[in-house]
């Protein structure tokens, strides 16, 4: 495989120098390679934040709550309703 991965899937860790270090320090450096979309899963919240490539830069653009459905212009046909995830 060459080049950055589509998409990235995190997982929130338990403590703030986790969440820290998934939503400010891994949200950079995947911008900088070039990922073109990255989810932020916090099951203690549960939801799911949506960054999408925007002028070469990951923007935040939805957070979606356990009764949304999380979709993905990467993944045609894909739908994936949170309360599934979050039970």
């Amino acid at each position: 495989m060459t080049g950055a991965p589509e998409l990235v899937v995190e997982v929130l860790s338990p403590g703030e120098k986790n969440v820290q270090r998934d939503c400010q320090l891994k949200l950079k450096l995947y911008s900088q390679q070039g990922v073109q979309e990255y989810w932020i899963v916090d099951k203690d919240l549960r939801q799911v934040q949506v960054y999408r490539r925007d002028n070469a830069v990951l923007t935040l653009v939805v957070t979606l709550q356990h009764t949304d459905a999380l979709t993905s212009p990467l993944l045609p046909n894909f739908s994936c309703p949170l309360v599934k995830i979050f039970r």
